[in-house]
């Protein structure tokens, strides 16, 4: 598995198999050629909530507006690099006003190894919002891209069983985030057969729109990982084998992973060179353990 680094936006890249980019995703799109991706898969860092002690990182803005006009930026080149039956699948987690505080204090249980909770910065108030609103990152974001040109189609909720206790004693503890699912056409590729579900009957059903997924810790660090079975549904049902898909913000490569398993290629794009460390690994274990099993056959 190839990992490309120091391309430019005047790069023109020929990709033919699955590969690790290492770079911002706005600068390293504009080398890809047009309408070769069939699905992208993505989680963008939240605003405001993690410090990956990276130059330029998405969710880092003072600004909220920011924030949302560099996702659909990106989101532009996302729509332009993809087929015209392609689909986006957007994950992405809302947040409260800071209250203007300045930083934020490490959490001991998920900081003993990358600190990505511990920020010497915090975002003010956005204007018109005040101290403990909830923003409503994600519908601002899905409604800016549909804005831009994507059509907005579903949104899901992945409700978490096992989601962290919080203590807030003055609003119910939040153990959701949304899914939002955008295609590029008014037609587009999706294999609603494929991702079926079981009813209370037994029969099986189109895919309803809460998914209940429980949360997956991930021992080598990055802090905002989704699991595997979150994503499978939405790689099975918006791409075919061997076509690409694609995660702009590829940290520790789950969307590798899935792709592995499901014969898809996969680009991923990732800003931090650990993180790109962490994934190369850990879908080189994947195959390895692939690998031993086809030799016990």
């Amino acid at each position: 598995m190839k990992i490309l680094q120091g391309i430019t936006e005047n790069d023109k890249l020929r990709i033919t198999d699955s590969c690790i980019i290492l770079g911002d995703a706005k600068r390293v799109l504009k080398a890809f050629p047009n309408k070769f991706i069939q699905c992208t898969v993505c989680s963008p860092p939240y605003w405001g909530l993690r410090d990956y002690g990276i130059d330029n990182q998405i969710g880092a803005e003072e600004k909220l507006n920011d924030y949302i006009n560099n996702l659909t930026e990106i989101f532009r080149e996302v729509r332009r690099v993809t087929k015209d039956d392609g689909l986006l699948w957007l994950n992405i987690g809302d947040s409260y006003t800071s209250g203007n505080r300045k930083y934020r204090a490490p959490d001991r249980k998920t900081d003993s190894r990358t600190n990505v909770r511990a920020m010497s910065y915090r975002p003010d108030t956005p204007e018109g919002l005040k101290p403990k609103d909830l923003i409503g990152i994600p519908w601002r974001v899905a409604f800016s891209l549909q804005s831009d040109g994507w059509y907005l189609r579903s949104e899901i909720i992945w409700n978490k069983p096992n989601c962290i206790p919080e203590s807030v004693k003055d609003r119910p503890t939040k153990c959701h985030e949304h899914i939002f699912l955008f295609s590029k056409s008014e037609k587009y590729y999706y294999d609603y057969q494929s991702i079926k579900e079981k009813s209370e009957t037994g029969n099986y059903r189109n895919k309803r729109t809460v998914w209940n997924v429980n949360t997956q810790p991930f021992k080598d660090a990055h802090f905002a990982t989704f699991p595997p079975e979150l994503i499978t549904p939405c790689i099975i049902s918006g791409s075919r084998i061997n076509e690409f898909v694609l995660d702009p913000f590829f940290g520790s490569g789950t969307v590798g992973v899935v792709c592995k398993e499901l014969n898809r290629r996969f680009i991923g794009i990732e800003i931090n060179p650990a993180y790109i460390q962490m994934a190369r690994d850990r879908i080189n274990e994947y195959e390895k353990k692939e690998g031993a099993k086809c030799n016990e056959i």
